[in-house]
């Protein structure tokens, strides 16, 4: 198989109940996480050039731990205690279950979304149509705004920390045969890191509209992607590794039969030939045969001639 190792470019998950774990464990594949990107959080003086006054909000729109982090970061920061009051809508029940890290878990003021999905958190939101909503965002915006836009809800993204490029060092090797890509950000990070990015014959997945976009602007060719059949990027690449296996079967199986074909060929042609040979010798053999029978008539006619010679010579002699 041609791919042996992968570079996911995010931090390598907390639980060794990881899906890429086992793809590790069931494709003897490498899988190495190292993030392209890193998040910085904005400065307390940097937060205050964006005019947002947080205790003015009643309710705050999280969909990532990170901006959990770098929300309470920043409050504390701005040396804003957090009142009980302020309300929490979480894209999902573990970005939700993270806000215990800093405050007390209580079901009045914490909502989320049962799938997972921007679009069924929006009627929570409605019910709440009074509150006054701030969204936590970094500096690159990703799709889940776009929902809230759409469905003209009222609120207000602040952004508090950016993305940056995580730089590799000079001689880190890099020798993968697939990356994979989850933010727009990831992507220009490979292509800033290795100006030959386009020479190097690896494996691109690649998740989410806007990376995908990304990465067909930069030239690259997305051969990994999520789909309704393989939702997560880990069945995605699964998918991939079963077809390369696949193909990689298919291929031997054609080049031996190939080589069997080759090999019963030259067994026929080595018989023809050696039937040949045997054909040839036993022609030789006759031929000589008849020689040696024609050279032993000649002979025997020899000898009867000469008799025939010494008689008649006797016959003379008697006569005189």
């Amino acid at each position: 198989m041609n791919v042996k190792k992968i570079l996911v470019s995010q931090p390598r998950p907390t639980s060794e109940k990881s899906p890429y774990f086992d793809l590790e464990k069931k494709y003897g594949v490498e899988i190495v996480f190292r993030p392209f990107i890193k998040v910085e959080g904005l400065t307390s003086k940097e937060f205050r050039q964006s005019k947002i006054n947080v205790p003015e909000y009643s309710a705050i729109i999280l969909t990532a731990r990170t901006a959990i982090d770098h929300f309470f970061r920043l409050c504390k920061e701005l040396r804003y205690n957090v009142p009980d009051t302020l309300k929490y809508f979480c894209v999902s029940e573990t970005i939700a279950h993270y806000l215990q890290k800093y405050v007390v878990y209580r079901k009045r003021k914490i909502f989320y979304s049962e799938t997972g999905l921007m679009e069924d958190l929006i009627p929570i939101i409605a019910k709440h149509h009074k509150e006054t909503y701030l969204m936590p965002v970094s500096d690159v915006h990703n799709d889940k705004a776009v929902v809230l836009d759409n469905n003209k809800v009222k609120y207000v993204k602040a952004v508090m920390y950016r993305t940056v490029s995580n730089d590799f060092k000079p001689g880190e090797q890099f020798d993968y045969d697939m990356l994979v890509f989850f933010t727009p950000a990831g992507i220009k990070s490979y292509t800033t890191n290795f100006p030959d990015y386009m020479e190097r014959n690896v494996v691109i997945a690649a998740m989410g509209q806007t990376t995908l976009e990304a990465a067909a602007a930069a030239g690259l060719k997305v051969d990994v992607t999520i789909t309704p059949e393989t939702p997560s990027m880990a069945s995605a690449i699964e998918q991939y590794l079963k077809k390369a296996i696949a193909e990689e079967e298919k291929a031997a199986a054609k080049a031996a039969k190939a080589a069997k074909s080759k090999a019963t060929a030259t067994k026929k042609a080595t018989a023809t030939a050696k039937k040949a040979t045997t054909a040839k010798k036993a022609t030789s053999t006759a031929k000589k045969a008849t020689t040696a029978k024609k050279a032993t008539s000649t002979a025997k006619k020899a000898t009867t001639a000469k008799k025939a010679t010494a008689t008649a010579k006797k016959a003379a002699d008697s006569k005189k």
